[in-house]
């Protein structure tokens, strides 16, 4: 199998093209990495990207942190929490649980790593690239480091166990692992999916599906009692940052080599 992206196939979403940036700030970036890549090369400027995009990883994390001990009080966003663990202890059935309990196992230490395998496995095979496999090692790593650094800056408790649906969990809480995990990975596949998908309904409903998945995730685990409900909303935020920033690396990528072919031609 040879391991060669095609030129063009992922330049372009519809009839988008993403080597070509609209805003002052895309185009000033472009020219920066363009720079940066003449003066030192291509792959280390591929190693400075992933440095660059480690630390924007740890600086959202500390930035979230601050953001919540600011706010942390009665009378700031975590008064929420109790009222929305409210809301979901009288929404409870047993059937409900079991769904969401079940649910909730995809986004974990193990359900998580098979879904994601499975579809690096299937994108790998059918793209015939590497792309699939270095933007999920990527994604899924950032993720993590998020999720460890906030649970160790932040140390929260989790809500008290008599509220909680086994089986029970122990870290702590801040921000949810499960709903970040599952904001990147879901968000990275999805875009893969988008970059080879001619149709607006089949790109629309791709999205629509990891948005969902994304959505329920977070929301499976404030219904169990294993996160408050600030723990999933920065999660959701910190993810959707850092897949915007994986999604932009790739862009950057794309765009510098169309611009080395385009200097050889």
């Amino acid at each position: 199998m040879s391991f060669q992206d095609p030129e063009n196939e992922d330049h372009h979403v519809g009839t988008r093209d993403l080597t070509l940036w609209r805003t002052p700030v895309g185009r000033l970036l472009v020219r920066g990495v363009r720079g940066v890549a003449q003066w030192i090369g291509p792959r280390w400027t591929l190693l400075l990207l992933l440095a660059v995009g480690i630390g924007a990883a740890v600086s959202l994390t500390v930035a979230s942190a601050e953001v919540y001990e600011a706010v942390s009080d009665e009378d700031g966003i975590a008064a929420l929490d109790r009222p929305a663990l409210d809301a979901a202890l009288g929404l409870r059935s047993p059937w409900l649980n079991g769904a969401a309990t079940a649910f909730t196992h995809l986004g974990g230490p193990v359900g998580m790593p098979i879904l994601a395998v499975c579809a690096v496995l299937a994108l790998t095979a059918v793209r015939r690239s590497l792309t699939p496999l270095i933007l999920t090692a990527v994604g899924a790593g950032g993720s993590l480091l998020m999720t460890v650094l906030g649970k160790d800056a932040i140390g929260r408790l989790r809500p008290d166990l008599q509220y909680a649906v086994p089986p029970f969990e122990l870290s702590p809480s801040f921000p949810s692992g499960h709903t970040l995990n599952a904001v990147v990975i879901s968000g990275i596949i999805a875009y893969l999916l988008v970059l080879r998908q001619h149709s607006k309904r089949a790109r629309a409903l791709t999205i629509l599906a990891a948005v969902v998945f994304a959505f329920i995730m977070g929301a499976t685990r404030v219904y169990l009692g294993h996160h408050w409900v600030t723990d999933v909303a920065v999660a959701w935020t910190l993810g959707l940052a850092w897949l915007a920033l994986v999604i932009t690396a790739h862009r950057l990528l794309l765009t510098f080599r169309n611009y080395r072919r385009e200097r050889r031609a």
